[in-house]
């Protein structure tokens, strides 16, 4: 598979995804970018010495944080960061929108990124966009979420992948290679439960969210992917969580549990802590984002998530980041993002840290040559996909939501309710 497999022309027809806010009394399309600042924007924008705001989720605050100090140290304008916690974020941002509060610039998650563009919240960068040399080299993902109508509303912030993570000393104390990944879904539990058996203290086998449905998207569905399946039909309305693949990677999690090799705090984990223990050396292998990367201090294998019986695939997720319809100051958030887009940007500050680059042309760069994971991630990227659906937020990552319902039944409580716990993801999907 050498495209990723994002449904693009899904994403420009229905461009909504459910994310719990409907802002009331927007306009259908966003300000033109001259008519909210009054100034031409030229290719580069304004840099002025005009301080712009920018709001971003805390999940990606190493990586903002980041981009803000160096373009502030090298810029006249400079950047005011806000790092709100996340799950507050949806519910700041349309406050803010419906009382024209929102910041010059804001990012947002990439699968609220579509509805967030169809309500007007962004203003349309499209002939800036298009203006660049390499729009063909950036992330087509990230892109699309962002393009309603043609219009083109967002630029990637932060690529974060859901990737096969691994602690390579506790692999070796296994008797695992360290060296090689887990290429099914039965060598990951194999793997998971080797490490279980070395019963060393507060160490576990693997860990994930078991009360987390965005968790669980993340790192759950690329399984099925790389197994050759889908986990929607096309037009996000119809939930196909009952197939084979899908049972097969519930039934692995089911013998893992059963046996001991989950992390015991994973049953109630609902999302702020669930990468903590892998972080802290305490879980032998288990999904996790690729954007954490760089905080480990420990030596961690990294490999696309394997199938059933092979193959990789990813959730190809993070955030995408646009300038707002309530700023005024739409020349100088162009200057920021393009230098976001810059390969300074995204060379010497976001892969100098060990972060994916947005761009294809700049995925082999002398950081990524000298660590092969970073190779790695860039390589499965090609190969993942985004789901999307105008009732996504409902059905998959809502407290209580089906897609919760199903796991729990599946994989905590022993139920043979897949069927009709899928029948009732549907359900939400085709409102």
């Amino acid at each position: 598979m050498n495209t990723i497999r994002t449904h693009a022309a899904r994403r420009a027809s229905a461009a909504v995804i459910a994310a719990g806010l409907l802002v009331g009394g927007l306009a259908a399309c966003a300000p033109a970018a001259d008519e909210a600042s009054n100034e031409p924007i030229t290719a580069e924008g304004t840099d002025d010495g005009t301080t712009l705001t920018l709001w971003t989720r805390a999940p990606i605050e190493r990586q903002a944080k980041l981009l803000v100090d160096a373009y502030n140290a090298s810029h006249e304008n400079q950047v005011e960061l806000t790092v709100v916690p996340n799950d507050d974020y949806v519910a700041k941002v349309g406050a803010a929108a419906g009382s024209n509060g929102l910041p010059d610039l804001f990012a947002a998650d990439i699968v609220y990124v579509p509805n967030w563009a169809q309500q007007g919240l962004f203003q349309d960068m499209s002939e800036q966009i298009d203006g660049l040399d390499f729009k063909d080299e950036i992330n087509p993902g990230h892109l699309s979420a962002g393009t309603v109508d043609g219009a083109e509303y967002v630029l990637p912030f932060a690529l974060d992948l859901s990737m096969l993570f691994w602690n390579k000393d506790l692999f070796a104390e296994a008797g695992l290679d360290p060296e090689k990944a887990p290429a099914t879904l039965e060598e990951f539990a194999d793997a998971a439960l080797a490490v279980q058996a070395l019963n060393k203290p507060d160490t576990y086998g693997t860990a994930t969210g078991l009360n987390c449905g965005g968790c669980l998207v993340f790192t759950w569905f690329p399984s099925i992917w790389a197994s050759g399946d889908e986990v929607m039909n096309d037009d996000g309305t119809e939930s196909l969580l009952d197939g084979d693949s899908a049972q097969a990677v519930y039934d692995t999690w089911a013998g893992l549990e059963e046996a001991g090799a989950v992390l015991p705090s994973s049953t109630d984990e609902a999302g702020p802590t669930w990468t903590a223990a892998f972080s802290e050396g305490k879980v032998g292998v288990m999904p996790f984002p690729a954007t954490l990367l760089p905080s480990l201090e420990f030596d961690a294998g990294v490999a696309g998530i394997p199938g059933v019986d092979g193959g990789v695939s990813t959730f190809v997720g993070g955030d995408g980041i646009g300038i707002s319809k309530d700023s005024k100051k739409a020349a100088q958030a162009w200057n920021f993002l393009n230098w976001m887009m810059s390969e300074e940007a995204q060379v010497e500050v976001l892969a100098k840290d060990g972060n994916a680059v947005s761009r294809g042309d700049l995925a082999d760069n002398e950081y990524s040559a000298a660590d092969p994971r970073l190779v790695t991630i860039n390589e499965v990227a090609a190969q993942g996909d985004t789901p999307v659906a105008l009732n996504f937020q409902q059905a998959f990552n809502a407290p209580g939501s089906p897609w919760l319902t199903l796991i729990r039944n599946a994989v905590l409580d022993g139920e043979d309710a897949v069927p009709t716990d899928n029948e009732e993801i549907t359900a939400i999907l085709s409102q």
